[in-house]
Order: C-alpha cells, then structure tokens, then sequence
C-alpha cells in the first residue's frame, strides 16, 4: 500500500484507464457494434471491461515486484525475520484490493452509462469475485515473473498483454470471429471469467455451440486454480532463492 503514497499517479492512472476506455467505446463506438443474438452493447461491454482491467493488473504486478527486486527492496524483506510466505501473499493482497477499487469505479461508471445486472445481488456479488479469483491468480503469474525479469523487460508485458484481451470476448462476441480465432477466444481463460461474469450479470452475448462457451463458470473457476496451481509455489521458491 506504501505505493500508493509513493506512486499516486500511477495509481490515479490505473483508476482512469479503464474509466476512459469504456467512455471510448461504449460512446463513441458502440452504436457501431454488434452484439450477437442482440442487446444493449454497453451491457454487454461491462463485464469486458471487468475482464480487461483485471488482466492488466497483471502487467503491474510483474512492473512493481520487478521495481521492488532491482532497488533493494525484496532483499530487505528476505533478510528480516518473517515469513517469506507471507510477504509475497501481502502482495498478492495488496493487488486485490487495488483491483477491488478498480471494479468499483468501473462499475459505478457503466451504472452511468446505462449498465446494470438482471440477475439479482447475489449473482452479481459472484460474478464480481470470479473477476477477483482470476485476478488473484494472475496475481502470482506477475509475482513470479516480475521477479524473473528487469524493469525494463517487465515493462514490455503489455505488448503481451494487450493481445490477450482482444483475442477474447471482452468487445466482440467470438460468434462473429473467423472460425480459427473462435476457438481460441472461446477458450482464453479471460473469456471464461468474462462469460461467467455476463450470464451471472444476466447482460447479453452469453452463448455458443462449444463445451468452452456452454460452461463458463465452470472454467472461470478451474482456469485460476491452475494458474495458482502451478505459480503459487513457483513464485515463493523464486522469492527464496533470488539472486540477481
């Protein structure tokens, strides 16, 4: 949290990016887009949106761990009496609660623009921690190669990242991509969360033929537990035996 006093316009930036993106597209283009099987686009943007914003948290997970690596700083906190374990789960805390205020003010945002969900409180409130189950994961694929990589190289993760995003659902229904790339958004982890996130919300462009598309929540619940599977322990082995 000491970044948040340290770095507040990066924090500021965070909270703006996706505000702007969803002015961005749910005025400008969204009167040009369609949304398959019908709807109101904007519905249908939020919950992308959602998605999107959790997975660019990722990129800077890995920018401030990295940060944190090269200046010293992870190197203090190994060499002082407490549980390494627990110093990279504080980080993984500190993302989740960075993202929390980032849903809020993304949610609060498309209530404005005309968004809402349909599928009553309790299914939002679920719709709203898948978003933060798949962020937790990502949270420690970030920790785990912020502390693999250089400032410098970390700050190349959003050439990465952005593709990711769009070679899902968050904007376009994969039912109006060409047959190759359907496959692939339909069975993109984000596209998981995203679609579970939509049919919770009871907002439009839930559907498709494929296993994939038929069962999101299932997915959106087994696709982190394998990120968190697998870099959980991998990023706490790394902690222990940094050297750069």
């Amino acid at each position: 949290m000491v970044h948040w006093v340290r770095e507040p316009v990066r924090v500021v930036a965070n909270l703006a990016y996706p505000v702007i993106s969803v002015l961005i597209f749910g005025l400008v283009f969204g009167s040009a887009m369609t949304v398959f099987g019908g709807g109101d686009y904007v519905e249908f943007l939020l919950p992308g949106m959602f998605g999107q914003t959790v997975a660019f948290g990722v990129g800077t997970t890995i920018m401030m761990v990295s940060m944190d690596a090269d200046r010293g700083v992870t190197d203090r906190f190994r060499a002082s009496p407490m549980s390494q374990t627990g110093v990279v789960a504080g980080r993984s805390i500190a993302d989740l609660v960075n993202s929390s205020l980032e849903l809020l003010v993304l949610a609060l945002c498309g209530l404005v623009l005309g968004w809402s969900f349909h599928g009553g409180l309790l299914n939002a409130l679920l719709a709203f921690a898948l978003l933060l189950w798949l962020r937790f994961a990502l949270v420690w694929v970030g920790i785990y190669l912020g502390l693999l990589v250089k400032p410098e190289a970390a700050q190349a993760s959003w050439m990465f990242l952005f593709p990711l995003t769009m070679f899902a659902n968050t904007f376009v229904s994969p039912e109006l991509m060409p047959g190759w790339l359907r496959v692939v958004a339909e069975w993109n982890p984000l596209s998981s969360t995203v679609a579970a996130a939509r049919e919770l919300f009871g907002n439009p462009g839930v559907g498709g033929d494929s296993w994939a598309a038929q069962h999101p929540v299932l997915l959106a619940v087994l696709w982190p537990a394998v990120f968190v599977a697998v870099f959980w322990p991998l990023s706490v082995l790394k902690y222990r035996n940094l050297s750069r």
